[in-house]
């Protein structure tokens, strides 16, 4: 049972840091994204952003530089989806991708593998995108759809599906066991947060999220302690944050970049030299993604953000628009062999 709140208990959220973090990965709402592009900067604005590209150049600026690494290697692609395939919008229910950047994403995929990875449920992203040539992954890569292969060891994780085509898949979900904690835990955070103008709670099968973009500043506290309290009753789901939303997960060695090394892996590249994985993403939670490629794969993590902040990425884009230019490239080389 939920405690009740008692006098001063928003020094909870406070003292722990909720409130910088919620402050800190919400940028203004002026600089929300539109699909055809950014709204115009300030001079000065502008000066930092030139600036801050110095340290993350931009991946079209780039594009010869990345050609060039990928020669005699096979391109990998990963990409989010809120904020790189479709505009971060006020209701998320209407983060639509457009026609032209399906078409791009479509194309790319026609020459390298391609994967998605949401932290949306897996079959929400599967709706909003709709291509069946890609490998999905939801709820930050805790639950990944790809064709059958019984070399995989993954420790009792797999389990036989089939896709929406009929076709028998694979499911990789190392943290089913949460299923019926996360299902109670939405319930319980819907009923909690309803006095909240504003918050949506979305469920994404292993993973809740609970939106504070249309929450007035002045409520994020009573918000992010409704949070707070129901957590405090399950030791086992912890939470994150990251573009104006509060995501409870599962606690489990698990990411997105977890999740790339496994898709590597399943795709026989794991242990390859002859590979390039490119990832591309907005969200913090992309940042474990940009890491493992730094890392081992040599590979190239791409921030995409009108925004100077720090990352483990090695390029940037500024917008949607800019990743569809980028994709539209990447496949208009391979069909002029120039990779």
């Amino acid at each position: 049972m939920i405690p009740r709140k008692k006098p001063g208990r928003l020094d909870d959220v406070r003292s722990n840091g909720w409130l910088d973090a919620m402050k800190s990965s919400s940028p203004p709402s002026k600089k929300v994204q539109k699909e055809a592009g950014v709204e115009d900067f300030s001079d000065d604005a502008k000066g930092v952003y030139s600036s801050w590209t110095f340290k993350y150049p931009s991946a079209l600026n780039s594009f010869q530089q990345i050609v060039s690494h990928a020669k005699n290697k096979k391109i990998v692609i990963f990409l989010d989806y809120d904020g790189t395939l479709s505009p971060i919008v006020d209701d998320p229910d209407r983060a639509f991708i457009s026609a032209d950047m399906r078409s791009a994403v479509r194309d790319v995929a026609k020459h390298f593998p391609t994967a998605i990875i949401s932290g949306r449920s897996r079959d929400k992203v599967y709706q909003l995108v709709g291509l069946t040539e890609l490998y999905y992954a939801g709820s930050h890569g805790m639950d990944i759809m790809l064709p059958i292969r019984n070399e995989l060891c993954t420790n009792g994780s797999l389990i036989k599906s089939t896709d929406q085509q009929g076709k028998e898949v694979n499911l990789f979900q190392p943290a089913r066991e949460f299923l019926p904690m996360i299902d109670e835990v939405f319930r319980t955070l819907v009923d909690k947060t309803k006095e909240v103008k504003g918050a949506k709670v979305e469920n994404h099968k292993f993973c809740a999220s609970v939106h504070y973009r249309n929450v007035d500043e002045n409520s994020w506290s009573v918000l992010a302690q409704c949070v707070h309290d129901v957590l405090k009753e399950y030791p086992r789901l912890r939470q994150t944050h990251g573009r104006k939303v509060l995501e409870v997960r599962p606690v489990i060695d698990w990411d997105k970049g977890k999740a790339v090394e496994f898709l590597l892996e399943s795709l026989g590249f794991i242990n390859s030299h002859d590979v390039l994985p490119i990832y591309i993403g907005d969200d913090r939670t992309d940042e474990d993604a940009f890491k493992v490629l730094r890392g081992r794969y040599q590979g190239y993590g791409i921030l995409v953000s009108n925004i100077p902040k720090e990352s483990n990425a090695i390029f940037s884009l500024r917008d949607t628009s800019e990743v569809k230019e980028f994709l539209g490239s990447l496949a208009k080389t391979m069909e002029n062999q120039e990779i």
